[in-house]
């Protein structure tokens, strides 16, 4: 089974990151070292074709929340060194705002985001309201996705049937997860992401429990190296 790490990124600044945000520069370091290393980038639903992969070493790229700034920094970095990644979009939010958060941040639209190069940008699901799946009961859950999948439609969005869980969260008790899986299942969405910053084995062992490394603005190169190969370990 071939290792698959999937990275997780969120805000990205011209400035001087931390936290959940990575400064431009340190992503161009990042996305560099994934070229020149010879990694090779896929897309969600290139992977859900094949039963295994190449030889060669493999990463998936994922940036959470479409917000501006992945219009506007992320996606001329991603044409310009010709990789892959996925945007994970919270479908209630278009043209709005992160109002999850503090509703300072613009969240793209359905325009902008079809705007964007599909050979390169994959869309896929991040919810309709942002709200944890694990506080949420079946019915709401439902409702959540089914909203989503409605709001897609109507803005012409062509979204991977994949989805990240907002904040990482999702029912883990039994039958509560397998009650969660059927509804996912029955949306049409074929794999769930989460953190637990450990890198995966292809193909996956739970489609509903991929496992995503998040990358922390603060992080050296080294240190990005590093959670690329050994996860959570380091």
């Amino acid at each position: 089974m071939a290792r698959l790490p999937i990275l997780m990124y969120h805000r990205v600044s011209r400035s001087p990151g931390k936290g959940l945000t990575i400064s431009v520069d340190d992503l161009r370091q990042q996305l560099n070292y994934l070229r020149d290393n010879k990694y090779q980038t896929w897309h969600l639903s290139e992977l859900m074709e094949l039963d295994e992969l190449p030889s060669g070493k493999h990463v998936v790229i994922t940036f959470d929340d479409a917000t501006e700034d992945h219009q506007e920094l992320v996606a001329p970095l991603l044409t310009e060194l010709q990789l892959k990644a996925t945007f994970f979009v919270p479908l209630g939010h278009l043209g709005k705002t992160d109002s999850w958060n503090k509703g300072e941040v613009d969240i793209l639209s359905a325009d902008e985001l079809r705007s964007l190069d599909q050979q390169l940008i994959e869309l896929a699901h991040h919810s309709f309201a942002h709200q944890p799946f694990d506080q949420m009961e079946r019915e709401e859950i439902w409702a959540d996705l089914d909203q989503a999948i409605q709001t897609s439609v109507k803005g012409q969005l062509r979204l991977s049937p994949a989805i990240a869980y907002p904040y990482g969260k999702f029912p883990r008790t039994s039958p509560e997860f397998q009650n969660f899986k059927d509804i996912l299942k029955d949306k049409g969405i074929k794999w769930g992401l989460r953190i637990g910053n450990r890198v995966n084995r292809f193909p996956f062992k739970d489609p509903y429990q991929i496992q995503r490394l998040d990358i922390k603005g603060e992080y050296s190169l080294g240190r990005f190296a590093r959670k690329l190969r050994f996860g959570k370990f380091f």
